[in-house]
């Protein structure tokens, strides 16, 4: 059971750096598009490009979590039941917005333009 909850969790951790991915991409696409003003082009780009980063504090809590679990797991003696993995699974923190020691940005709010840096 706690092998196949790692696993969709890795499954989701993998489709959320390709939805992380995919934004670059389309940002890169749209500042090569000579159809639009460069300085719209730009302005949007960077608002694409900074809603997939946010992206990456997601990924980092997901990774976070299950080396957390996984180490929990390795304590564990083999007849251990399912409920005590359960538990492991469901205790650890899902909100990366109240993780305050997460490195990207999207705990940070959003107060009008953009910060990068």
């Amino acid at each position: 059971m706690s092998l196949q909850r790692l696993a969709r969790e890795l499954d989701e951790t993998a489709r959320q750096t390709a939805g992380m991915v995919e934004g670059v991409t389309q940002a890169l696409e749209l500042l090569a598009d000579r159809t639009i003003s460069p300085e719209e082009a730009r302005r949007e780009a960077a608002r694409i490009i900074v809603n997939a980063l946010q992206g990456q504090d997601r990924i980092e809590q997901r990774c976070q979590n299950m080396a957390l679990a996984v180490r929990q797991f390795a304590l564990l003696p083999p007849n251990t039941p399912d409920s005590v993995y359960e538990e492991i699974w469901s205790n650890l923190v899902l909100d990366e917005l109240r993780v305050p020691t997460l490195s990207g940005s999207a705990g940070h709010g959003v107060h009008g333009e953009a910060e990068l840096f």
